[in-house]
């Protein structure tokens, strides 16, 4: 692991530099919209925006990285998102910043494709499973540490808005004076949506909801505590709760996965967020139960992406699975659009009010859990011995990172099979 970081850790940095700004900005505007005075509707347009923009890059950043190269789309993608950055307290108006996040979303997209081809670039079959648990671990680090940079300065100012703008800036040194070269870049076709969904019904519906509910939780959580009245400080630690939960329980999850029927796990995973959710929504009048549903919602949810991917993989050749992974993606982003917007609207005053929040999340979770039992009455269990490697992988990653993933899982799959026939052998 120490050989790893050490060869790779200015890349390391860079992203979580951009990760906690990222997170940092994304709090920020649901308490600085609660203040400026926008609904909730409102404020589910800007948040919406950000995944519109973010799966428009996904789509472009490999045509404009081939165009004129990793270094310039870098700079280029970077510098606008630390312009938008400190253009957001200028201008206060939800339109404004709607546009502003599409251009966000899209760049912090374009960011991460970057950021992870080099990543991958410099893992090998040896170590590569170790530089995506790191990367993870990354990411994850760097969207809670951003909501402790929440407490430095007033929302209603500029500081904190200046202090995104300089994080993300800051980012680009260490990975532009990294000595390692820039990739050949060279992105898989998806796989067509309609063979996607014949052959894995349950991994694109599961990915569509999933989207619909991560993107609530990454948007919409400190619009809900805004609305809510809770403090800045109470905020920030209810935003990172989600994350920390992440970080927790991704492991023992993934540990289940390889051991058992993953389409049981789904549904057991599907419905503990789905009463966590509950939880938060009937007895969120108590803080610490606000905290102990944040921790159970993002410790069950996050790790629901990788298992969908997982269990995708169990019916797919190896040769496959990286077409695939961009079609699930693709299909996890158009769930996020929406996201935001229903719970915008489920929590205004003349529908459910903040507690909107907790509801909607709740009902795709309930509605992805009887959809896992409904398809295993529909074919037999892949056996357990057959089935693929987890692999850990968060909703904030790009294409990139879930092929990245995907290559560690077809590498340890062939890893085992060749231990199995040396034993064989023997």
């Amino acid at each position: 692991m120490f050989q790893v970081l050490s060869s790779a850790w200015a890349l390391l940095l860079g992203v979580g530099l951009l990760m906690i700004g990222n997170g940092l900005q994304g709090t920020l505007l649901g308490v600085r919209g609660e203040i400026e005075g926008f609904t909730t509707l409102e404020m589910s347009l800007v948040m919406s925006a950000y995944f519109v923009g973010f799966l428009g890059g996904s789509r472009l950043a490999s045509e404009m990285i081939r165009r004129v190269g990793h270094v310039r789309v870098f700079v280029a993608l970077a510098s606008l998102v630390s312009a938008v950055m400190i253009l957001y307290p200028v201008v206060t108006d939800p339109y404004a910043w709607s546009l502003g996040r599409i251009i966000i979303g899209f760049c912090f997209s374009g960011v991460y494709v970057t950021a992870e081809s080099w990543l991958n670039n410099a893992a090998d079959n040896e170590n590569r499973g170790k530089m995506l648990s790191l990367y993870m671990i990354v990411q994850m680090t760097g969207i809670i540490a951003a909501q402790g940079l929440m407490l430095i300065g007033d929302p209603a100012g500029y500081v904190p808005f200046v202090v995104a703008s300089v994080l993300v800036s800051v980012s680009f040194a260490p990975i532009l004076l990294s000595i390692t070269p820039p990739p050949a870049f060279d992105s898989t076709k998806p796989m067509t949506l309609k063979d996607l969904l014949n052959i894995s019904p349950l991994g694109c519906v599961g990915m569509f909801l999933l989207g619909g509910v991560f993107s609530a939780q990454f948007g919409m959580s400190a619009v809900y505590g805004a609305a809510a009245g809770l403090s800045i400080f109470q905020i920030s630690v209810f935003v990172a709760t989600f994350y920390i939960g992440a970080v927790f329980l991704q492991y023992p999850l993934g540990f289940m996965s390889d051991r058992m029927d993953r389409r049981l796990l789904i549904m057991a995973v599907s419905c503990g967020g789905a009463a966590a959710s509950l939880l938060g929504m009937m007895l969120g009048g108590v803080y610490s139960n606000l905290l102990i549903a944040a921790f159970f919602i993002g410790g069950l949810v996050n790790p629901l992406y990788s298992l969908l991917i997982a269990y995708t993989n169990d019916y797919l050749e190896h040769d496959d699975m990286a077409a695939a992974s961009g079609g699930l993606v693709f299909i996890n982003g158009l769930g996020a659009i929406a996201g935001p917007l229903i719970t915008g609207w489920m929590m205004g005053d003349a529908v459910f009010g903040p507690q909107g929040f907790f509801l909607f999340m709740a009902v795709l979770l309930v509605v992805l859990g009887v959809y896992a039992l409904y398809r295993m009455t529909q074919r037999p269990a892949v056996p357990v011995e057959d089935t693929g490697t987890f692999a850990t992988v968060y909703p904030t990653s790009s294409p990139i990172a879930v092929e990245f993933a995907q290559e560690v899982t077809i590498e340890a799959e062939i890893e085992a099979e060749q231990e199995e026939q040396e034993a064989a052998a023997g």
